[in-house]
């Protein structure tokens, strides 16, 4: 039986729940590449999360939003301007999208912002983030609760910084801006004193050589396959993502259902330097279909850059982010935004993952 079966029907008759056997823990810390390869040289400042350029030092704390993916709340507002962006799995088959926020500002709209749940306040809080959300599971209200999570809820202690559109329906119109999610926070009195993950980088001159070229690999030992194009297919046919490689941008354009997925604030295509793809087990807690998602243990994943795939694992160290390696050495991502797809370890990680090179 598929993983989509046994899912679905846990969630509509209390059948016995899946359990997929675990994967093996992978070993953190995470051993980091060649001092050569972690700085970009043409600038003093850059972005910790994208590894881009700018003109002065970032101090301020990244926002991690839940934002709501179902077919009603696409195009979604503001991806385009994440700093990374997470899809997992919520209940029902459906994914949700967790944007990480911080390099840039005047994102005038974002949204819409759904309800979190437990894993996604372990990702959000992994970036120092504060969690903006509207409403939650029981579980994650008990954890935002009992451990005075630094969360900003629409239908709890935030609603002013939060708006309706009138364009589309209720639940799939909730929005907010980063310049309004700023100032709730600092009214909720969060401060930017928060520990944000600092990630490694390709030099920009080797990150925009994308075709292979002697004197690009800078990690020794590392290596890719071509991958001009990667397929994922979450848990039903209506969220199968693709990633397609574009040579003259070094990007990977996505597309959800074999159309673009696009930026509803400026209609543009999302695109991402790196698309991490990784394995993660799933359990259905509840005849409700509610999840648990094991996203700290480590195990099999890829990493899609410059038109080339590695496989490797993922691993996550104490108090740090999920970060891509190969052979125990973090690899260096190309300056960019970041896709991280989880997809559920059974029935196998591959079987999620079509790669192709038309």
């Amino acid at each position: 039986m598929s993983i989509a079966v046994v899912l679905l029907l846990s969630a509509c008759n209390g059948d016995k729940k899946a359990e997929p056997a675990p994967t093996p823990e992978v070993e953190a810390p995470i051993e980091q590449p060649a001092e050569e390869t972690q700085e970009n040289t043409s600038s003093p400042y850059h972005a910790p999360l994208t590894g881009l350029p700018l003109e002065a030092s970032l101090t301020q704390r990244p926002l991690a939003v839940m934002i709501n993916n179902a077919p009603a709340a696409r195009p979604q507002s503001g991806l385009g301007q994440a700093d990374m962006v997470y899809e997992v799995l919520a209940e029902g088959g459906i994914t949700r999208l967790i944007g990480i926020f911080q390099s840039q500002s005047g994102i005038e709209k974002i949204g819409p912002i759904r309800s979190i749940r437990p894993y996604l306040i372990n990702l959000g809080e992994s970036y120092g983030g504060v969690l903006v959300h509207a409403g939650g599971s029981p579980e994650a209200y008990t954890i935002i609760q009992q451990q005075r999570k630094q969360d900003m809820d629409e239908i709890g202690n935030a609603g002013a910084y939060f708006w309706r559109a009138n364009d589309r329906k209720a639940p799939h119109n909730l929005y907010s801006s980063d310049e309004k999610l700023r100032e709730g926070a600092a009214k909720l009195n969060y401060g930017n004193d928060v520990q944000v993950p600092q990630y490694t980088f390709y030099p920009e001159t080797i990150a925009a050589s994308g075709d292979g070229a002697e004197g690009t690999e800078p990690v020794e030992g590392v290596s890719g396959e071509p991958a001009e194009k990667v397929e994922i297919k979450f848990l039903l046919d209506s969220y199968v993502v693709d990633y397609q490689y574009d040579g003259s941008s070094n990007t990977y354009k996505r597309s959800v259902n074999g159309s673009p997925h696009v930026d509803l604030n400026d209609n543009v295509q999302l695109e991402a330097a790196n698309v991490i793809v990784l394995g993660a087990d799933h359990k259905v807690l509840d005849d409700v279909g509610r999840l648990a998602v094991n996203v700290e243990a480590g195990g099999e994943a890829m990493l899609f850059q410059r038109g080339e795939v590695i496989t490797g694992q993922w691993a996550r160290a104490a108090g740090d982010a999920i970060r891509f390696v190969k052979d125990g050495k973090e690899v260096p991502l190309v300056p960019g935004t970041t896709y991280f797809n989880i997809v559920p370890n059974a029935p196998s990680f591959e079987s999620h993952v079509t790669i192709s090179n038309p």
